[in-house]
């Protein structure tokens, strides 16, 4: 153990030096700049800290369970979302998720994906919230396959067979979506989740049977990761953040913004000192927190693709680069989405008019005959319902959404209605309404491995049109 300790104390001092930190305590400062940095300083960490805090509560827990399991152990999600499920808002209604936390610092990790014939797809996340790679559906092969999930620093062999998957960082997120088809489907997709494996290489390699090493429960961390990250303090946050970058190096194309963080000591194992921030620091840290939202919108204003009265974010979103405010917004709002090429999300809060969506009002979402959402094989769209609040509409049908699955009627020339109100319709039109309830609402428009014609614009999206 002081062995452990002396070597990660080293690492940390020479990730300073090398990062140009000063391990010096820095002085207040007059500098009006200071903040400038402390900002573009934060929109770069939020995601990695979000990502390790998100981490520690689903993986507090002493045996794996449907909602947290342990570090290095999958998580199987058993049921769709409901209007009682409040856990994460906007949840989608179309897929079961399984996930898994790793840390590859001193393991390689086994994955066997199944075969599977419906929608599967495996997003892999490094510590910064960047897909590393996408494997099954929008991806690489259906078919079964194994996998070998290195770190940054794993230098042995690959054993046949395998297809390395190697990650820049040590923490990483593993998320699995499988397409449901309503509760009837369940059983299903749980055969799915019970043929994937993960296990540590040189247990797999043994042949011996994997006994997965208990967890430990703190009920401090029985937190909602966001908030938890808001409620920060600047020393709390930079000392987090420069310690997980040891482990969690920036690329090397972050390496003009690492110096200049440098300046206030925000980088790989150097010491942050809030003292930098001068006076009146907690009020100014609690405006810049609370208005960042915001700031980051209009930031990464360009990324937004208009389709009608819908947008969306497109390229690069969860291929950052060095789009950091961007990446920052996406954490903040919709962390772990997947690239455009395998799915887009686009939103609407207003109708043809641009008046604002309101469940006191009746519309129809009209789909041109022979325009439904084109989708590669596997692929599927689905429109979700969801009240001011981002969650799911509570309604007597117990329908939260109307997709490519759902047996809707089309109209006599092959043109789609779907009708959204908060009344009933006549029996003939249930099949075709999607319940919301009085008041302002909006709708998310999900389409998973959307062709290219979607993507470059050639397609039109559905008209949201008031009844009057």
């Amino acid at each position: 153990m002081k062995k452990k300790i002396a070597l990660f104390l080293a690492l940390c001092l020479l990730m300073a030096s090398s990062s140009g930190c000063s391990q010096k305590s820095t002085k207040p400062t007059a500098n009006p700049d200071v903040w400038q940095t402390v900002s573009d300083a934060y929109v770069y960490c939020l995601p990695l800290v979000l990502v390790n805090e998100t981490m520690v509560a689903m993986t507090n827990t002493v045996a794996a369970n449907s909602t947290r399991a342990p570090i290095n152990q999958l998580i199987h999600a058993k049921g769709l979302a409901t209007a009682a499920s409040k856990d994460i808002v906007t949840p989608n209604v179309d897929t079961v998720y399984s996930q898994v936390f790793l840390d590859l610092s001193e393991t390689a990790m086994v994955y066997v994906k199944p075969k599977t014939e419906r929608f599967c797809s495996v997003e892999v996340m490094d510590a910064y919230t960047n897909a590393v790679s996408i494997l099954g559906s929008g991806g690489d092969t259906q078919e079964q396959q194994t996998y070998l999930f290195t770190g940054p620093n794993y230098k042995g062999p690959v054993p046949d067979k395998m297809k390395q998957v190697s990650l820049p960082t040590n923490l990483a997120w593993i998320l699995i979506r499988v397409v449901c088809n309503g509760d009837a489907d369940l059983d299903n997709v749980y055969a799915i989740q019970n043929q994937m494996q993960l296990i540590p290489l040189d247990r797999y390699l043994s042949g011996e049977p994997d006994n997965p090493p208990a967890g430990t429960y703190n009920p401090e961390n029985d937190f909602v990761p966001i908030t938890h990250v808001d409620a920060m303090t600047p020393q709390e946050f930079f000392d987090l953040a420069n310690q997980l970058m040891v482990n969690n190096s920036p690329t090397a194309a972050d390496a003009p913004l690492m110096k200049t963080l440098s300046s206030i000591n925000v980088g790989p194992g150097c010491t942050f000192d809030s003292a930098v921030l001068g006076e009146d620091a907690s009020n100014q840290w609690n405006n810049m927190v609370s208005n960042l939202t915001s700031v980051l919108a209009t930031d990464s204003a360009k990324f937004s693709v208009a389709l009608g009265s819908w947008s969306y974010f497109g390229e690069p979103i969860a291929e950052f680069g060095t789009a950091y405010e961007f990446r920052a917004l996406i954490a903040i709002n919709g962390i772990a989405v997947n690239p455009a090429t395998v799915a887009i999300y686009p939103k609407a809060y207003k109708d043809s008019n641009g008046e604002t969506l309101n469940g006191n009002n009746a519309y129809t979402i009209h789909f041109d005959k022979d325009a439904l959402p084109p989708t590669a094989e596997n692929g599927f769209w689905s429109i979700t319902a969801y009240n001011s609040d981002n969650f799911l509409i509570d309604n007597e049908l117990n329908r939260y959404c109307i997709n490519d699955r759902s047996g809707f009627t089309l109209n006599q020339d092959g043109s789609l209605d779907i009708l959204v109100q908060s009344k009933a319709p006549d029996p003939s039109q249930r099949s075709n309404w999607l319940p919301v309830s009085d008041g302002d609402f909006h709708l998310y428009l999900r389409i998973y491995l959307p062709q290219e014609s979607i993507l470059n614009g050639q397609w039109s999206a559905p008209v949201i049109n008031k009844v009057v």
